[in-house]
């Protein structure tokens, strides 16, 4: 334990000197942040960011627009847990207008249509109010200021951004676990008991690893259905080869040790050997692979949604924001779609000079 806190002690010694490992380390941790917290954060608390307002479609970054609020269907109050996790339904509908002006008991709008059409409507200022004496018009008059601009339907990217970091996060946190389980313990087994044992987990690293990652993914999915699970275990079992050719290498070096050979004069047992004198002393390498995966995942999961096979509408996923506003990158508006690009770019880049950095980190050959 007291070997293990001094390792730890001297990888983050060596981490926090890197510039770029921190750097990282930083936007990582507001990623985390975002997606634990979006829903505090995001101008648009729906669940999934999916308000839609079609009459502003495809509006530039610092779009302002007035809304009018219409009581709509009142719905049940969600605690504040489950407003963490998947937001709070709308109990207004908000229309979209240019101006408004009051006469007596009336509100006359004219809703917006597109930038040169508006409709004239009017509403009873009792109904809007909910009959309430005293409470002021106003606080149904709102302007909302789209900071990113909005998608095709009219929701806000911001929010849909905030709310689709959980999606990258979870699926390169799940994938990397399924992933390390099966690659360290295929890897060990075959770097410790070598022989046929060996031959038949590399026959099947081989035969895995020689199959396009894409087209195994493709099937795969295929097999389990389109959906937020099963892209988890999809992009998972396609990422374990790596891992386990790593991990047997690193096995089959360490079993020359001369402590290796002395537990196994005292009788101990293959298991505790692994667990207790092999595992702990390679797992340098496995922080590296795993934060190499994680962006793996993140690109995977992005291209899988933007082929239109990963996380379903309306489903908030960096890959799937892409796919809905690539047709702009060639007409009025590319940011919509460059948007999330940078978004899974910056990310990835995170997660990379974090690996970097372990990998110099880890290195006991490199001095402090």
């Amino acid at each position: 334990m007291e070997q293990s806190s001094s390792f730890s002690a001297q990888t983050w010694h060596k981490l926090k000197k890197n510039i770029g490992a921190l750097v990282g380390l930083l936007i990582i941790g507001i990623a985390i942040f975002m997606s634990f917290f979006g829903y505090l954060v995001a101008p648009d608390v729906t669940p999934d960011a999916d308000l839609q307002t079609v009459e502003i479609q495809a509006k530039n970054p610092g779009y302002t627009q007035l809304f009018l609020k219409i009581p709509g269907e009142k719905h049940r109050t969600t605690g504040c847990f489950t407003q963490l996790i998947t937001g709070r339904a709308e109990d207004y509908r908000y229309l979209p207008i240019s101006k408004y002006q009051v006469k007596g008991d009336s509100l006359i709008v004219n809703k917006f249509v597109d930038e040169d059409t508006s409709v004239q409507q009017i509403y009873s200022v009792n109904q809007l109010t909910n009959n309430i004496p005293g409470q002021l018009l106003q606080q149904n008059i709102v302007t909302k200021k789209y900071y990113l601009g909005t998608d095709k339907f009219g929701r806000d990217i911001l929010s849909r951004l905030i709310i689709g970091t959980r999606v990258s996060l979870a699926v390169g946190l799940i994938a990397v676990l399924i992933s390390l389980t099966l690659g360290i313990v295929l890897g060990a087994i075959a770097g410790y008991f070598r022989g046929w044992v060996d031959d038949l987990i590399m026959w099947l690293v081989n035969v895995t690893w020689s199959i396009p990652t894409l087209l195994l993914v493709f099937a795969i999915t295929m097999a389990l259905g389109k959906g937020f699970w099963q892209i988890f275990i999809a992009v998972g079992l396609t990422m374990w080869v790596g891992v386990a050719r790593l991990i047997r290498g690193q096995v089959m070096a360490i079993m020359e040790m001369e402590y290796i050979q002395a537990a196994k004069t005292m009788g101990f047992s293959n298991g505790r050997i692994i667990l207790r004198h092999i595992l702990p002393n390679i797992m340098g390498p496995v922080l590296v692979i795993a934060a190499g995966n994680f962006a793996t995942a993140i690109i995977i999961e992005a291209g899988l949604s933007f082929l239109g096979i990963g996380v379903q509408p309306p489903q908030p996923s960096w890959g799937l924001m892409i796919r809905e506003n690539y047709n702009f990158i060639i007409t009025h508006n590319a940011i919509l779609a460059l948007v999330p690009g940078f978004a899974i770019m910056l990310l990835v880049l995170a997660f990379n000079l974090l690996g970097n950095g372990l990998r110099d980190a880890v290195d006991v050959k490199s001095s402090f």
